[in-house]
């Protein structure tokens, strides 16, 4: 299966308005999970929702990068074509949406085939009352891991895009909230809530950094790739699982350097830069233009009674980098 940023980052308005069917039938699926989006009518949103978050997600953690996770039309369809770290890092975002998202809509109430976590299983519950409504995270992982599809035999690219989906488990925390005379907490109501997305991409950012390379290993009677070999330096082990027991992200081909314009990337040309962070890096040794302009923003904001927020309009000069061509 492909990963969901594949599928259309804008919906028309029409579509919101429309069955759940046509909205599962407007998005790029496969018979399977066409089916899936199918049985619950929150399936589809849902879906939107967690493309929408893991593309915003993924520009966020790469915006200092050569690669800024541009996922404009042929760009994108090149880059799943391969199989790159950057490729890797875009599977487990998009899994990792999806599973958020979805643990989300059902403690929002708005998928008819899950509700509030309610199996809590803490630990020094004397004074803890479950309560609230839990963000239900089994029910979203089990639904994801079907959705994506399960791991092919012979596949071997197939076998490493399964990997980087479930690469990543979304954090979970505990959330109290007290009850008792003014303020005592002598009873608390506790609930299960997924860390913010934010953490989650930023764990997958540093995943990516210290991603694996691995590769395939071939017969030599008959010239067809086998088992997946371990990374350089670790060894095989004895498990009969064909990839490495690994919690990393793995890839199979070395990255572009995004520098120049080509199937994969827009190039840096243009690109801006901070001076002192990443011109050098970004520009990959062009060098950089820089323009001095006048920009006006709001500052010395103060709240007025009531209820409104008072700027002043300040003015200075700043000095933006841009990357040479």
């Amino acid at each position: 299966s492909e990963p969901l940023t594949i599928l259309p980052l804008t919906v028309e308005p029409e579509a919101v308005a429309q069955a759940h069917f046509k909205a599962c039938d407007r998005l790029k699926l496969e018979r399977k999970q066409r089916r899936m989006c199918r049985r619950d009518p929150g399936v589809a949103e849902t879906l939107l929702e967690a493309v929408s978050m893991s593309a915003l997600e993924c520009q966020y953690q790469f915006r200092f990068e050569r690669w800024n996770c541009t996922l404009e039309g042929r760009y994108r369809a090149s880059l799943l074509k391969r199989g790159f770290k950057e490729t890797a890092f875009l599977y487990a975002i998009s899994s990792a949406g999806l599973t958020h998202a979805l643990a989300k809509a059902c403690s929002a109430g708005r998928m008819e085939r899950c509700t509030c976590d309610e199996a809590p299983d803490l630990e020094n519950r004397e004074a803890w009352q479950w309560g609230g409504c839990g963000d239900n995270l089994k029910y979203s992982s089990k639904f994801v891991k079907e959705f994506l599809g399960r791991r092919s035999s012979k596949d071997l690219r197939a076998r490493v895009d399964f990997h980087n989906n479930l690469v990543i488990k979304a954090g979970v925390e505990t959330t109290c909230k007290c009850h008792g005379v003014s303020g005592s907490c002598t009873v608390r109501t506790c609930w299960r809530q997924l860390a913010p997305f934010h953490e989650v991409g930023k764990h997958l950012k540093h995943k990516y950094e210290t991603a694996l390379k691995v590769g395939s290993t071939t017969n030599e009677a008959t010239g067809e790739a086998g088992a997946i070999s371990p990374p350089r330096g670790r060894a095989s082990g004895t498990s009969s699982d064909p990839l490495p027991r690994t919690p990393e992200l793995v890839h199979l081909d070395d990255s572009p350097s995004f520098c120049l314009a080509g199937r994969f990337s827009p190039g840096t040309a243009g690109r801006r830069c901070h001076r002192e962070k990443n011109c050098e890096s970004i520009c990959c040794g062009r060098g950089h233009n820089t323009q001095s302009r006048v920009v006006t923003r709001p500052c010395q904001c103060q709240v007025r009674w009531c209820c409104y927020v008072e700027c002043r309009q300040c003015t200075q000069r700043e000095e933006v980098y841009t990357c040479k061509g």
